[in-house]
């Protein structure tokens, strides 16, 4: 009878997900939504994998709590960066992700964004709920009109991508930034590829979808955010690292930017007094792929993932092996 393997689940996985992993016979150890990291170093030793999320550090003392057994990090999440790469190439333990399965969700949340804080709805809602309105007034809640805006998308992946396919009906014109050109998308949308000062300063709305690295840490600081126009939308779906938070509360308040729309934070889940207060910003608790259908998707990927691997098999979305 083949040795049971030990699975680590960091904080919780939907049963889409978990029923993968007990159907294969795997004993699953669950953190539970509020672990802190010395509970899972608790839980980690004897397992052979561990499933984490963007909320969860994967780093050398976690890795050695769970000992040389340990073969796979699966990342319920596309982005990786709350995983130690080099640690784990070190000890050999493989790496995967789930990529694919939540590009729409995340780009129709990107979209929703751009309409919900270019039409100050954020601001409009909450001053009827606190029953502040006085009646209509046809100088009051003026956004920015998407028909024929310039669309800026930092980054065009496969989210990124997406929300251009989702605007470019709206879009004046369609701008991106991205290490190496993509003439599909450039055929098709009648995207042109710029340079970051360009897009920025021409750019009506700037969707970020860009991976968090050291590369791309604050990106959008004090200086582009000066660069951009008074009345333009900055959109961020993809990490709270891009943007220098400080910096996007100061644009706000000053009116130097007309609005923001963002789902996710540098330090999640602290948000900023200064970021809670600031006009004209939509502000969302990461729920860039909280569809049913999306999380489904991801849990059974990332359940397959581990499967995969436990069983001497190549994964299907592996980041190193």
């Amino acid at each position: 009878m083949p040795d049971v393997h030990r699975v680590l689940v960091c904080r919780r996985l939907l049963p889409a997900g978990l029923d993968l992993l007990t159907e294969a016979g795997h004993e699953v150890r669950e953190g539970g939504l509020d672990a802190t990291p010395e509970r899972l170093r608790e839980l980690a030793p004897g397992c052979d994998a561990i499933v984490a999320d963007a909320s969860v550090p994967v780093d050398p003392t976690l890795l050695d709590a769970a000992g040389p057994g340990l073969r796979v990090v699966a990342n319920f999440a596309v982005g990786y960066d709350n995983v130690d790469l080099a640690a784990c190439r070190e000890r050999e333990v493989a790496v995967t992700n789930t990529p694919g399965v939540l590009n729409d969700a995340t780009a129709e949340l990107a979209l929703a964004l751009t309409m919900a804080a270019a039409r100050c709805i954020g601001d409009a809602e909450a001053q009827l709920r606190a029953g502040r309105w006085r009646g209509w007034d046809p100088g009051e809640y003026l956004g920015l009109e998407l028909s024929g805006a310039t669309f800026g998308v930092v980054g065009l992946g496969r989210i990124g991508r997406r929300y251009a396919e989702l605007v470019r009906p709206l879009a004046g014109h369609l701008l991106y930034v991205a290490r190496s050109p993509k003439p599909q998308a450039e055929g098709e949308l009648e995207a042109r590829r710029v340079d970051l000062d360009e897009l920025l300063a021409r750019s009506d709305v700037v969707s970020l979808h860009a991976p968090a690295s050291d590369e791309t840490r604050h990106m959008i600081g004090a200086e582009q955010l000066s660069a951009m126009s008074s009345h333009a939308v900055l959109v961020n779906t993809a990490r709270g690292s891009l943007v220098d938070t400080q910096a996007l509360a100061r644009a706000l308040a000053n009116g130097e930017i007309g609005a923001a729309g963002l789902d996710v934070y540098e330090d999640e889940p602290d948000v900023p007094d200064e970021l809670m207060a600031a006009p004209r910003c939509v502000l969302l608790p990461h729920i860039g792929s909280a569809t049913r259908t999306t999380r489904d998707a991801m849990a059974a990927l990332v359940a397959r993932n581990v499967v995969a691997v436990l069983a001497g098999d190549e994964p299907p979305n592996p980041v190193t092996q």
